[in-house]
């Protein structure tokens, strides 16, 4: 080998920083490919790989080089990670287990693909999803099934519940990463985990008021109040925390609908039915993949008012982070009904930001961008939308945009930190 990789930072970091890759050693002007790969904790391998040329004096930095082509081609410094692509079609890009690293190897072949040759160089760049301090408490009190994170220090520290959709499960990932930005943060299951129903029945709201209770009791968390996070089904259970529940002042929702959606909710002696849909009007395209953008009622009609989440009764203001290409549902469409529904009740306009070119699952930063997958709740293979480089933007900026909007609304900061990339 006769090449060097350089990584700054050095050493481990978390997976929504961002890293620099440079190579040294190279010849003047020499055409190089690099590559990466990493395995999840099942073993699927994910890759992506792109062309390059060095500089006049032997160097390749990545914050300067465009790729020329391969995965993605551009000033991309941040390319061979969120444009990483699995071996097998399908397979969703998820860390199952937060507790240990993902190790993504990086190579530098000499020439271009197809006709590299020989490997001149190599490192392996280990991503962390809990930040050196970061807490990890499982939750079993009562009926909850959860799992908290608290940052490092004493505390107390301003409290998020975050809510994932109807795949199910207990997904950690994200409350892991916003841990590591001073937030305590409970993700909580509500199906398809442990000792909790396996399929979405009738929901009761008191199981999740329980979580609201759980978190402002906690030692750690500074009340009086703590903020949602819900994504796609998530996102309408975070509509309905908000709008009947006490105790919650900041709700950010990632393409989510503005009524009850999937199963009827339940609160004490209220029925909210969900939203009407019929699965005959989705469509499968060319792939096999289902769509299912028209399967859905439009919440405006009549007969679906009852659905529609009050919304109005909310203590605090919402965030609607909205992909535009969205096949799931019309997360644009359902934004602009909740904004005219607080200003007809004369509330604050809620905060929207719109991305174009991003699918239904925006991730955190770096996330190579799932466009389709196998759900694991109804075992279809599901398109999500977006186009690579677009999403791969807007979880960079989303990512930003959710820490402002609660450092702001839980903490009282107006701002955090631009990402470098």
């Amino acid at each position: 080998m006769a090449a060097t990789v350089i990584l700054q930072p050095a050493g481990r970091c978390s997976w929504d920083e961002p890293v620099r890759i440079a190579v040294r050693g190279l010849a003047p002007r020499q055409p190089v490919t690099l590559r990466a790969s990493l395995r999840d904790e099942k073993g699927a391998l994910f890759r992506a790989q792109a062309r390059y040329q060095a500089d006049a004096g032997g160097l390749l930095d990545l914050e300067r080089a465009p790729a020329l082509g391969g995965s993605f081609t551009g000033l991309e410094p941040m390319g061979l990670l969120w444009a990483l692509e699995p071996e097998k079609p399908l397979v969703r890009f998820v860390k199952r287990d937060v507790q240990t690293p993902f190790a993504v190897e990086l190579e530098v072949l000499d020439g271009h693909e197809p006709d590299a040759g020989r490997v001149l160089g190599r490192a392996v760049h280990e991503r962390d999803f809990l930040r050196p301090g970061v807490r990890r408490e499982p939750v079993r009190a009562g009926r909850l099934r959860a799992t908290l994170f608290l940052p490092p220090g004493a505390g107390p520290f301003p409290g998020i519940i975050d809510l994932f959709g109807s795949g199910g499960g207990l997904c950690e990932y994200r409350a892991s990463l916003l841990a590591g930005h001073g937030f305590a943060v409970l993700a909580l299951a509500y199906f398809r985990f442990e000792d909790l129903p396996e399929h979405l029945d009738d929901m009761h709201l008191e199981y999740f008021e329980e979580a609201v209770d759980f978190m402002l009791q906690h030692p750690k968390v500074k009340g009086p109040n703590v903020g949602l996070l819900g994504f796609s089904k998530g996102g309408d259970l975070c509509l309905s925390m908000a709008s009947f529940l006490k105790g919650i002042t900041a709700t950010v929702l990632i393409n989510s609908c503005v009524a009850n959606t999937i199963v009827a909710l339940h609160y004490k002696d209220m029925i909210v039915p969900s939203l009407g849909s019929d699965i005959g009007r989705c469509t499968i395209n060319e792939s096999g993949l289902w769509n299912f953008l028209d399967m859905w009622d439009n919440p405006l009609e009549e007969r679906n008012h009852p659905s529609i989440i009050p919304l109005e009764r909310a203590q605090g203001p919402f965030l609607f982070i909205v992909g535009m290409d969205d096949h799931n549902w019309r997360s644009d469409f359902y934004a602009q009904i909740a904004s005219e529904r607080l200003q007809a009740h004369g509330k604050d306009r809620p905060q929207i930001i719109y991305y174009p070119g991003t699918g239904h699952c925006i991730e955190p930063p770096y996330f190579p961008p799932c466009r389709a997958s196998v759900h694991t709740s109804l075992n279809q293979a599901v398109f999500y939308g977006g186009e690579p480089k677009a999403q791969s933007r807007a979880q960079v900026d989303a990512w930003q945009q959710i820490q402002t909007f609660f450092h702001k609304h839980l903490n009282g900061k107006k701002s955090v930190q631009s990402s470098k990339i």
